[in-house]
């Protein structure tokens, strides 16, 4: 009997990136909300042991007949697509890795949906396509005018999946998120990468010791202070909101654009200085020069997310966001 053939298996979406950060935490709360989560991931930046919710497909977006494969055989109601390289970095002095893993990837992805009948997508973009606005809270219709590879390719992808709507009747709730940091409160899986690049496990290490201090990319910034603004939104909130757009296309509301991120910017040195209330430690750090690419205030107008989605950032304090991420962090991650 095939999978559409049983009506005791839970209906598949297919995950990509699954064993990453984000993904992994998305198919916690899939499997949770009575889903079968698919984790296809080449495991170049995910971890095989984040995958505790359903079954892992080691694949690439790059290899169109592993997806074939993977969409043969679970025959996926829908698709998360949380798969991109996203260094801000490496995509400034590398973009044609971007371009190529990101977009090419995207597009073998939507056709191997088309080719098996699968029409609805949630898809992980980014505030990186708006570039650089200061003082300007972002909404869904500002310009979007990104400075890397990273936010041009996944602007790219954005225009992908409309075009595939128009002439194929693909089905995309897109979500362009802001700073995403924390962990699973109960502490199963979490932020893990080697090399660490995001500022609160940055922090973490730098607490711990097994970095000697957190660099600080540039204090002359035009903020308040100097340095870099962002907008924080917990992961599990985060991936609440995917079940939401995941549910929104199933009720067949058509494809829709979300911003995703609290309204509030916060500084790297207010991240820095809300870390002893969190977990009772100061932070070492040094200061370093500004890095590349890097925008210097992105804040989150989240109004239609709110209104239409039902969608609230409930976790979403600095204070919960470092303390999950230490209480995993203290786990050893997944590096034994």
């Amino acid at each position: 009997m095939s999978r559409a053939q049983d009506s005791l298996t839970p209906p598949a979406v297919l995950v990509t990136g699954g064993a990453g950060y984000i993904g992994s935490h998305a198919c916690k709360l899939l499997a949770r909300a009575g889903y079968l989560p698919i984790s296809f991931d080449n495991l170049s930046t995910g971890w095989a042991r984040a995958v505790k919710f359903g079954p892992l497909v080691q694949g690439d977006l790059l290899d169109c007949d592993a997806l074939e494969r993977a969409f043969a055989q679970y025959q996926p109601v829908a698709v998360m697509h949380f798969a991109a390289l996203s260094q801000i970095g490496e995509a400034t002095l590398d973009p044609g890795r971007y371009w190529r893993n990101n977009l090419g990837g995207s597009l073998n992805l939507v056709e191997a949906m088309l080719a098996q009948g699968c029409r609805d997508i949630v898809f992980s973009s980014t505030c990186a396509t708006y570039g650089d606005q200061d003082g300007v809270t972002l909404d869904e219709d500002s310009p979007q005018t990104p400075l890397n590879a990273y936010g041009a390719s996944k602007l790219a992808i954005e225009g992908l999946l409309r075009d595939f709507g128009v002439s194929h009747g693909l089905n995309a709730v897109i979500f362009r998120y802001f700073n995403v940091a924390g962990a699973d409160p109960e502490a199963e899986i979490g932020e893990w990468h080697q090399p660490e690049t995001h500022l609160i496990p940055l922090m973490l290490e730098a607490v711990a010791g097994t970095r000697k201090a957190l660099t600080i990319h540039g204090t002359d910034y035009p903020t308040p202070d100097g340095t870099c603004i962002r907008d924080y939104v917990h992961v599990m909130d985060l991936v609440d909101a995917h079940i939401r757009g995941l549910d929104w296309l199933r009720a067949g509301r058509g494809s829709r654009v979300f911003n995703l991120g609290t309204g509030h910017g916060f500084s790297v040195a207010e991240v820095l200085r809300a870390c002893p209330a969190a977990i009772g430690h100061e932070v070492p750090h040094r200061i370093g020069p500004r890095r590349a690419g890097d925008a210097a205030a992105l804040v989150s107008g989240s109004a239609r997310v709110h209104e239409e989605l039902g969608w609230q950032a409930r976790n979403s304090t600095l204070e919960q966001m470092i303390s999950d991420a230490w209480r995993w962090y203290r786990t050893g991650g997944y590096s034994g």
